[in-house]
Protein backbone atom coordinates (compact mmCIF):
# COMPACT_ATOMS: atom_id res chain seq x y z
CA UNK A 1 0.00 0.00 0.00
CA UNK A 2 1.50 3.44 -0.96
CA UNK A 3 2.12 6.02 1.95
CA UNK A 4 0.25 9.25 1.62
CA UNK A 5 2.73 11.87 2.30
CA UNK A 6 1.88 15.41 3.95
CA UNK A 7 2.37 16.47 -0.03
CA UNK A 8 -0.27 14.40 -1.20
CA UNK A 9 -2.45 15.43 1.49
CA UNK A 10 -2.19 18.99 1.18
CA UNK A 11 -2.92 18.53 -2.87
CA UNK A 12 -6.25 17.44 -1.87
CA UNK A 13 -7.71 20.39 -0.07
CA UNK A 14 -9.47 23.07 -2.14
CA UNK A 15 -7.73 25.66 0.00
CA UNK A 16 -4.25 24.82 -1.31
CA UNK A 17 -4.87 24.13 -4.42
CA UNK A 18 -3.64 27.61 -6.41
CA UNK A 19 -0.03 26.65 -3.88
CA UNK A 20 2.96 27.18 -6.87
CA UNK A 21 5.01 23.64 -5.84
CA UNK A 22 6.89 25.64 -3.65
CA UNK A 23 4.82 27.15 -1.35
CA UNK A 24 3.28 23.00 -1.34
CA UNK A 25 6.50 21.81 -0.35
CA UNK A 26 7.31 24.10 1.98
CA UNK A 27 3.90 23.57 3.82
CA UNK A 28 4.01 20.13 3.19
CA UNK A 29 6.72 20.32 5.93
CA UNK A 30 5.17 22.20 8.27
CA UNK A 31 1.78 20.70 8.49
CA UNK A 32 0.97 17.50 11.08
CA UNK A 33 -1.93 15.12 10.82
CA UNK A 34 -4.32 15.54 13.97
CA UNK A 35 -7.51 12.90 15.06
CA UNK A 36 -10.04 14.38 16.96
CA UNK A 37 -12.41 12.56 18.41
CA UNK A 38 -16.21 12.67 18.11
CA UNK A 39 -17.63 15.84 21.00
CA UNK A 40 -13.47 16.94 21.35
CA UNK A 41 -13.15 20.53 21.24
CA UNK A 42 -10.48 21.43 18.21
CA UNK A 43 -10.56 24.91 19.57
CA UNK A 44 -12.55 26.50 22.20
CA UNK A 45 -14.24 29.68 22.67
CA UNK A 46 -12.40 32.29 24.83
CA UNK A 47 -9.51 30.51 24.05
CA UNK A 48 -6.38 30.98 22.02
CA UNK A 49 -4.27 28.32 20.09
CA UNK A 50 -0.74 27.74 18.03
CA UNK A 51 -2.81 25.91 14.44
CA UNK A 52 -4.69 26.45 11.82
CA UNK A 53 -6.71 23.34 11.00
CA UNK A 54 -8.13 22.38 7.91
CA UNK A 55 -10.99 19.27 8.02
CA UNK A 56 -9.69 15.85 5.85
CA UNK A 57 -12.23 13.61 7.02
CA UNK A 58 -15.14 13.27 9.70
CA UNK A 59 -17.46 16.32 10.38
CA UNK A 60 -17.69 19.31 12.83
CA UNK A 61 -19.72 22.10 13.57
CA UNK A 62 -19.12 25.67 14.81
CA UNK A 63 -21.29 26.54 18.42
CA UNK A 64 -22.07 29.21 20.72
CA UNK A 65 -23.57 28.03 24.05
CA UNK A 66 -24.70 29.80 27.35
CA UNK A 67 -24.28 28.72 30.91
CA UNK A 68 -27.53 27.31 30.88
CA UNK A 69 -26.90 24.57 27.65
CA UNK A 70 -28.18 26.35 24.96
CA UNK A 71 -26.50 26.17 21.67
CA UNK A 72 -26.51 28.24 18.91
CA UNK A 73 -24.79 26.17 15.19
CA UNK A 74 -23.24 28.89 13.22
CA UNK A 75 -21.65 26.38 11.39
CA UNK A 76 -21.12 22.91 9.82
CA UNK A 77 -17.80 21.87 8.87
CA UNK A 78 -17.06 19.45 6.11
CA UNK A 79 -13.76 18.22 4.71
CA UNK A 80 -11.85 20.86 3.12
CA UNK A 81 -12.56 23.66 5.61
CA UNK A 82 -10.62 25.46 7.52
CA UNK A 83 -10.65 26.26 11.68
CA UNK A 84 -8.69 28.70 13.93
CA UNK A 85 -7.57 31.46 11.45
CA UNK A 86 -9.34 34.14 12.65
CA UNK A 87 -7.91 34.43 15.89
CA UNK A 88 -4.19 33.78 14.30
CA UNK A 89 -4.82 37.03 11.91
CA UNK A 90 -6.15 39.18 14.60
CA UNK A 91 -4.87 37.41 17.80
CA UNK A 92 -8.22 37.55 19.63
CA UNK A 93 -9.14 34.60 21.29
CA UNK A 94 -11.83 32.41 19.49
CA UNK A 95 -15.34 33.69 18.92
CA UNK A 96 -17.08 29.69 19.30
CA UNK A 97 -15.95 26.16 20.05
CA UNK A 98 -15.68 24.10 17.17
CA UNK A 99 -16.50 20.36 18.07
CA UNK A 100 -16.16 17.00 16.34
CA UNK A 101 -19.31 15.45 14.97
CA UNK A 102 -17.54 12.06 14.59
CA UNK A 103 -14.00 11.07 14.62
CA UNK A 104 -12.60 13.68 12.18
CA UNK A 105 -9.09 14.27 10.80
CA UNK A 106 -7.19 17.56 10.36
CA UNK A 107 -4.09 18.81 8.71
CA UNK A 108 -2.52 21.28 11.59
CA UNK A 109 -0.35 23.95 10.58
CA UNK A 110 1.74 26.01 13.42
CA UNK A 111 1.19 29.84 13.62
CA UNK A 112 4.27 30.72 12.69
CA UNK A 113 4.53 28.51 9.32
CA UNK A 114 0.08 29.99 8.85
CA UNK A 115 1.58 33.79 9.33
CA UNK A 116 4.31 33.27 6.48
CA UNK A 117 1.31 32.65 4.47
CA UNK A 118 -0.06 35.57 4.64
CA UNK A 119 0.54 39.34 3.30
CA UNK A 120 3.27 40.75 5.61
CA UNK A 121 1.81 42.87 8.74
CA UNK A 122 1.65 46.37 7.67
CA UNK A 123 0.49 45.76 4.22
CA UNK A 124 -3.07 46.39 2.68
CA UNK A 125 -3.72 42.95 2.26
CA UNK A 126 -3.22 42.23 5.94
CA UNK A 127 -5.34 45.06 7.22
CA UNK A 128 -7.98 43.85 4.53
CA UNK A 129 -7.73 40.43 6.45
CA UNK A 130 -7.93 41.95 9.92
CA UNK A 131 -10.73 44.31 8.69
CA UNK A 132 -12.84 40.98 7.32
CA UNK A 133 -12.08 39.10 10.43
CA UNK A 134 -13.53 42.07 12.88
CA UNK A 135 -16.24 42.20 10.54
CA UNK A 136 -17.34 38.28 10.60
CA UNK A 137 -16.95 38.41 14.82
CA UNK A 138 -18.89 41.33 14.56
CA UNK A 139 -21.72 38.65 12.73
CA UNK A 140 -21.06 36.49 15.21
CA UNK A 141 -22.04 38.36 17.98
CA UNK A 142 -25.40 39.87 16.19
CA UNK A 143 -26.21 35.94 15.78
CA UNK A 144 -25.60 34.67 19.38
CA UNK A 145 -27.43 37.97 20.80
CA UNK A 146 -30.57 37.38 18.47
CA UNK A 147 -30.42 33.61 19.46
CA UNK A 148 -29.54 33.44 23.33
CA UNK A 149 -30.27 36.80 24.21
CA UNK A 150 -33.29 38.65 25.72
CA UNK A 151 -33.73 42.19 24.01
CA UNK A 152 -32.01 43.83 27.00
CA UNK A 153 -29.39 41.68 26.07
CA UNK A 154 -29.55 42.69 22.50
CA UNK A 155 -29.70 46.08 23.07
CA UNK A 156 -27.13 46.91 25.43
CA UNK A 157 -24.64 44.67 23.07
CA UNK A 158 -26.01 47.03 19.91
CA UNK A 159 -25.13 50.16 21.97
CA UNK A 160 -21.47 49.07 23.71
CA UNK A 161 -20.49 48.06 19.91
CA UNK A 162 -21.71 51.41 18.97
CA UNK A 163 -19.71 53.08 21.60
CA UNK A 164 -16.18 55.31 21.82
CA UNK A 165 -13.99 55.90 24.78
CA UNK A 166 -15.31 58.88 26.38
CA UNK A 167 -13.07 61.73 28.80
CA UNK A 168 -15.70 60.81 31.56
CA UNK A 169 -14.48 57.22 31.31
CA UNK A 170 -17.43 55.74 30.40
CA UNK A 171 -18.75 55.07 26.54
CA UNK A 172 -20.33 57.26 24.26
CA UNK A 173 -22.14 56.91 21.48
CA UNK A 174 -21.78 60.30 20.14
CA UNK A 175 -24.26 59.56 16.24
CA UNK A 176 -27.58 59.95 17.26
CA UNK A 177 -29.42 56.39 16.61
CA UNK A 178 -33.02 55.99 16.20
CA UNK A 179 -34.97 53.33 18.37
CA UNK A 180 -36.23 52.25 14.89
CA UNK A 181 -32.41 51.40 13.87
CA UNK A 182 -31.87 49.91 17.26
CA UNK A 183 -35.25 47.53 16.98
CA UNK A 184 -34.05 46.15 13.07
CA UNK A 185 -30.71 45.20 14.79
CA UNK A 186 -32.04 43.29 17.73
CA UNK A 187 -35.12 42.24 15.56
CA UNK A 188 -37.28 43.56 17.85
CA UNK A 189 -40.48 46.14 17.63
CA UNK A 190 -39.93 49.72 17.81
CA UNK A 191 -42.62 49.96 20.80
CA UNK A 192 -40.45 46.91 22.98
CA UNK A 193 -36.94 48.94 22.18
CA UNK A 194 -38.58 52.20 23.22
CA UNK A 195 -40.20 50.31 26.59
CA UNK A 196 -36.12 48.93 26.78
CA UNK A 197 -34.59 52.42 26.51
CA UNK A 198 -36.94 54.45 29.06
CA UNK A 199 -36.20 51.23 31.71
CA UNK A 200 -32.31 51.85 31.38
CA UNK A 201 -32.25 55.40 31.44
CA UNK A 202 -34.45 55.40 34.16
CA UNK A 203 -32.23 53.01 35.83
CA UNK A 204 -29.28 54.68 35.12
CA UNK A 205 -27.85 52.29 33.24
CA UNK A 206 -27.71 55.35 29.68
CA UNK A 207 -27.77 58.91 30.09
CA UNK A 208 -28.83 60.51 26.67
CA UNK A 209 -27.98 64.49 26.39
CA UNK A 210 -29.56 67.21 24.81
CA UNK A 211 -28.13 66.38 21.61
CA UNK A 212 -28.80 62.89 21.52
CA UNK A 213 -25.46 61.50 22.46
CA UNK A 214 -25.23 59.07 24.64
CA UNK A 215 -23.87 58.43 28.30
CA UNK A 216 -23.38 54.45 29.04
CA UNK A 217 -21.86 52.98 32.04
CA UNK A 218 -20.55 50.01 30.40
CA UNK A 219 -19.79 48.05 33.98
CA UNK A 220 -23.75 47.72 34.15
CA UNK A 221 -24.90 47.44 30.75
CA UNK A 222 -22.02 44.41 29.99
CA UNK A 223 -23.95 42.36 32.79
CA UNK A 224 -26.86 42.07 30.35
CA UNK A 225 -25.11 40.67 27.98
CA UNK A 226 -23.84 37.68 30.09
CA UNK A 227 -24.95 34.55 28.40
CA UNK A 228 -24.56 33.25 32.37
CA UNK A 229 -26.72 35.78 33.94
CA UNK A 230 -30.05 35.16 34.47
CA UNK A 231 -32.76 36.30 31.62
CA UNK A 232 -35.33 39.32 32.13
CA UNK A 233 -38.11 37.42 30.59
CA UNK A 234 -40.55 39.92 31.54
CA UNK A 235 -40.02 42.41 29.16
CA UNK A 236 -38.35 39.90 26.88
CA UNK A 237 -39.58 39.23 23.32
Amino acid sequence: MAIVTELDLLRRVPLFGLLTAEQAQFLSTSVSKRRFRRGEALVERGQRSDAFFVLISGRARVIVADERGREVIFASLRPGDPVGEMSLIDGEPHSATVQAETQTDVLALDREAFLRCLPPEGSVGHAVLVGLVRRLRKADRSIESLALMDVYGRVARVLMDGAAPSTEGEGMVVEKVTRQDIAKMVGASREMVSRVMKDLEERGFVEVRDDGSMLLHEGRLSSMTDLSGPARTEDAA
